[in-house]
């Protein structure tokens, strides 16, 4: 092997190792239908710049009087440069921290932000009243579309897959966003 192809290989294992944001889910979740939701659905508006969609109930719970096929909540995706600039907001909102909870074993964080004004430059709507909201982050690397395509998907290979670790130190560089073990106070 010249030296040539070493370092190509070298260069694109690296760039192949990098991680990016997929996509953000943000969900909303009501709990009934009507005039709750339509609110919820200004509130999202509001806070994203596009129309969520409507999350439908999958079990039957009479004692809340919820009904499968109802609408009960709602949930946005953004993806790109909206994601990236929604995530900066919201992480700011929880004051750059998070816990080591926040992530899962495939390198995916999510959290919760209690009220919408919590974002910097949300304004309180007393029409639309206080909601809280979920964020979650998809993260991926290049080569996660063998999973996806349409013709022959495949899984991704174990050692391509984003760790825990790998994605807390994703964040934490990429963000400045301090993980800790418990939040005080």
């Amino acid at each position: 092997m010249e030296w040539g192809e070493s370092q190509m290989t070298t260069e694109t294992n690296t760039s192949m190792k990098t991680i990016r944001v997929e996509k953000i889910t943000i969900n909303m979740g009501v709990g009934q239908t009507g005039e709750p939701l339509n609110k919820a659905s200004d509130i999202m508006k509001k806070l994203t710049g596009m129309t969520p969609v409507q999350t439908r109930c999958k079990v039957k719970i009479p004692a809340w009087g919820i009904r499968e096929g109802l609408p009960i909540g709602l949930k946005v995706t953004l993806r790109k440069q909206k994601a990236l600039s929604f995530l900066k907001t919201a992480l700011q909102a929880k004051e750059n921290t998070l816990t080591k909870r926040c992530f899962d074993k495939a390198g995916n964080f999510g959290f919760g932000i209690k009220e919408y004004i919590d974002l910097p430059g949300a304004k309180y709507d007393p029409k639309l009243g206080i909601r809280g909201f979920d964020v979650l982050v998809t993260l991926e690397r290049p080569g996660y579309r063998v999973k996806k395509r349409r013709v022959r998907p495949a899984s991704v290979g174990k050692k391509h897959m984003i760790t825990k670790d790998e994605a807390m130190q994703f964040v934490h560089s990429t963000f400045g966003t301090n993980i800790v073990e418990k939040i005080q106070g």
